[in-house]
């Protein structure tokens, strides 16, 4: 009797078991970080810039557009030459966030640096190589800061062998 009442129950598990959908997919959490990354990309303008503590001329950041995608930034001036490529991390724990950058292009390097995002504008500020890394949005030597607005009318892709029509 007792081998009988030990296999009902086991079959009614089975039974049980098999009409229970299997539990849905579900997507992993996001992060803070992934949100963060997520929250800047996008194409911009830069609007202007400094490098070691001095304005960058207007006339060498006209018409530069720098796009974030994913954990990548690139940038191209005007004439749609690739002047900065890299992948960057973020450490969203502190405030300002702490970047890392991982540069390609012009060559090898990295950077770190602070950035935030207000609104559709975003302030990025990293050291050079043998360069202090910043504590503040204001440029000493081997510095760089850029002031990047959103462009809300959609960036093209910054890509150097795209000709406009």
């Amino acid at each position: 009797m007792q081998t009988i009442s030990s296999t009902l129950f086991l079959a009614a598990g089975f039974v049980l078991a098999g009409t229970t959908d299997p539990p849905a997919a579900q997507k992993p959490p996001s992060t803070p970080e992934k949100q963060t990354a997520a929250s800047l990309e996008g194409g911009y303008v830069i609007v202007s810039g400094e490098k070691d503590g001095k304005p960058i001329p207007e006339a060498e950041i006209a018409g530069s557009i720098v796009k974030f995608t994913g954990d990548s930034i690139l940038g191209t001036d005007k004439d749609k030459k690739e002047f900065f490529s890299a992948t960057y991390t973020l450490d969203t724990s502190k405030t300002p966030w702490v970047i890392t950058m991982k540069g390609k292009e012009p060559k090898e390097m990295t950077a770190t640096g602070l950035i935030k995002k207000e609104g559709d504008t975003v302030t990025l500020i990293y050291a050079l190589p043998g360069g202090e890394a910043p504590k503040e949005f204001m440029t000493r030597e081997k510095q760089h800061l850029f002031v990047l607005k959103s462009n809300s009318k959609g960036v093209k892709d910054p890509n150097k062998f795209t000709k406009e029509p």
